[in-house]
């Protein structure tokens, strides 16, 4: 099998999760497919240093790397520091969401103003805590995966999904509250 299509095999499957990573990270569509298109040439470039199996985290932290240097080049005002030092009293699981037990035009919309709220919310966050919730619940990415993409340790992914998802709550709580 040639390198080329080995890469495709392992390597494109994932191009909706570099996407959604991408996205996220530049909020904008023509930029991320702009980091998407750098890190999937970086991808080939490097492809024979993947070891083992696990593409996609792989891929994903090429994305990372790509979007934090498109980021830096063309808005370098996004990137602030974090402080992951201190403690945070947030629940570290995210509340659970059920299905409606029926699908009417009511429920439809509800659901999609709420989709709406969440995504202008998360959008508000800083790069930093945007990536590892993006990473965690909507690429359901472990902790572990997370870690060794954003190359920080488990407990600063821990801290940052727990202040993130705290950010998160406080921007929705906001925009409700200057929506009604």
């Amino acid at each position: 099998m040639t390198r080329l299509a080995r890469f495709e095999k392992s390597v494109l499957p994932h191009l909706d999760a570099a996407y959604n990573l991408a996205r996220w990270l530049t909020r904008n569509d023509h930029d991320a497919q702009d980091v998407v298109q750098e890190a999937y040439l970086r991808a080939f470039r490097y492809f024979e240093g993947l070891r083992g199996t696990d593409a996609r985290a792989w891929l994903l932290a090429i994305v990372r790397n790509a979007g934090y240097s498109w980021l830096e080049k063309n808005r370098p005002g996004e990137i602030v520091a974090l402080d992951d030092a201190g403690a945070l009293s947030a629940d570290m699981e995210s509340a659970g969401h059920t299905a409606p037990a029926e699908s009417n035009p009511e429920v439809i919309l509800l659901q999609s103003a709420n989709r709406k709220l969440v995504n202008q919310a998360l959008e508000e966050l800083p790069v930093g805590y945007r990536e590892v919730l993006v990473m965690r619940e909507l690429e359901d990415l472990s902790y572990k995966e997370i870690a060794a993409i954003a190359g920080i340790p488990l407990g600063t992914v821990m801290s940052r999904l727990a202040r993130g998802r705290d950010l998160l709550r406080k921007t929705i709580e906001i925009r409700m509250r200057k929506a009604s």
